[in-house]
């Protein structure tokens, strides 16, 4: 709904002529169709026979043999295999009179193979829930996502999922998806946000697969770097480094490293670390951590405060703390008149809840504020608080400056950051 709020603004404010602009045009690849079968791909096969049929059907029999053995199935004899598969994807072929040469992939009927082998981690049961995929590629220092088309996307959408232990969920990047999943999503960590955009997709969390692409000089090898990170604090799970020796080998060098990111998952997956964020529940939603110790902070020192005041309170009503007389202080010929009290608003940036506690205490430091509390606060955004101070805001901000924050004043607000 908040997703759907914000492209509605955006309609708003640009226009549909400039929306439309930026979502039209070729920059969508729809993923192959994702079953529950048990595939495998990537089988390469020559073989011979008397005929060019003959010898075709000895290298997909011979796929079958080496497609079992790469899932780790027991021994069984071919017929058996072959009564199991439900499909033969075709990745390349060379067909001559007597000799078949193909790269192949196998796809086994799960109802059937599955008593035998599960795909990866699925064989001990374990599946992760849906995780909405956002496969980010840096080339030439940009970040892109749904943008253009992408060698990275192209993989992605092209990845057969069904011997992953991860349950992939794969926007297509048509349409909205390219406005709304951009490499800047990564670094957002509103839980209102990720819970709007995960319901969008049926998703219970985020995957953020980068693949960082880095030429030597034109026409020569490609270094690349593929980081498997996940969640709306984007945690850092694993990374492989690859190199590909020219252009030419990005693809299947791209092929190699998603293979080795879902590895990396799968595993972090049978080590229980890639469980579910609670604080993404739509059905049960959990207060941030970050967010829950500040306000558990703020509620113990309001009762500390209270039993203070209760106890000095039971004190002067015992007669143990009387109030002090003071001398009445000698007018001056001229009265010091008191200055003012603004109502400053301060906006800063609050990544957690130490830099909550940095703002509020940097302010409330600074001389002629009588008192600073936050109005709005949010972990992962911009938090905002009303201070009241005796002067000029301008001077405010001087005093801040003083204590190492970058402040900008517009009136009565400030923005700091460090």
């Amino acid at each position: 709904m908040g997703a759907s709020l914000a492209l509605a603004g955006g309609v708003a404010l640009v226009g549909p002529a400039r929306l439309i602009a930026q979502i039209e045009g070729e920059r969508g690849i729809a993923p192959v169709v994702s079953t529950g079968d048990i595939e495998t791909g990537g089988i390469e096969v020559d073989v011979t026979g008397k005929t060019a049929a003959e010898a075709r059907q000895a290298g997909w029999r011979e796929a079958y043999k080496k497609a079992w053995e790469q899932l780790h199935g027991p021994a069984m004899d071919l017929g058996t295999i072959e009564s199991l598969v439900s499909g033969v994807v075709i990745e390349r072929e060379q067909i001559g009179p007597h000799r078949y040469i193909a790269r192949l992939g196998v796809v086994f009927d799960r109802a059937r193979a599955g008593q035998y082998v599960g795909g990866g981690d699925s064989a001990l049961g374990v599946h992760s829930a849906p995780m909405l995929t956002i496969p980010v590629l840096y080339s030439g220092g940009v970040g892109q996502v749904y943008e253009v088309r992408t060698a990275w996307q192209r993989v992605w959408a092209q990845f057969r999922t069904g011997a992953s232990a991860i349950d992939y969920v794969r926007p297509s990047g048509a349409g909205g998806d390219s406005l709304l999943i951009t490499a800047g999503q990564p670094g957002r960590r509103s839980r209102i946000w990720w819970r709007n955009v995960l319901d969008q997709y049926a998703a219970s969390d985020v995957l953020f697969p980068v693949a960082r692409l880095e030429r030597q000089w034109p026409g020569g090898p490609v270094k690349g770097t593929f980081t498997a990170r996940y969640g709306p604090d984007n945690e850092l799970l694993g990374s492989v480094s690859l190199t590909a020796p020219d252009e030419d080998g990005v693809p299947a060098m791209l092929a190699q490293g998603l293979k080795a990111l879902d590895g990396i998952y799968s595993d972090a997956l049978a080590r229980g670390l890639l469980a579910t964020d609670p604080t993404l529940s739509i059905e049960h939603p959990q207060i941030d951590p970050s967010l829950q110790a500040l306000i558990a902070k703020g509620r113990a020192q309001q009762a500390l405060d209270a039993q203070t005041a209760a106890e000095a309170n039971a004190e002067e009503a015992a007669g143990l703390n009387p109030p002090k007389i003071e001398a009445a202080p000698v007018a001056s010929e001229e009265p010091v008149k008191a200055r003012p009290a603004t109502a400053v608003v301060v906006q800063f940036a609050s990544p957690d809840a130490r830099a909550v506690d940095q703002a509020l205490a940097a302010v409330r430091g600074a001389g002629g504020v009588s008192g600073a509390s936050t109005v709005s606060l949010a972990i992962g955004g911009t938090s905002v608080m009303r201070a009241n101070y005796a002067g000029n805001p301008a001077d405010l901000a001087a005093a801040l400056r003083a204590k190492g924050w970058k402040v900008s004043v517009s009136g009565t607000t400030l923005r700091i950051s460090r």
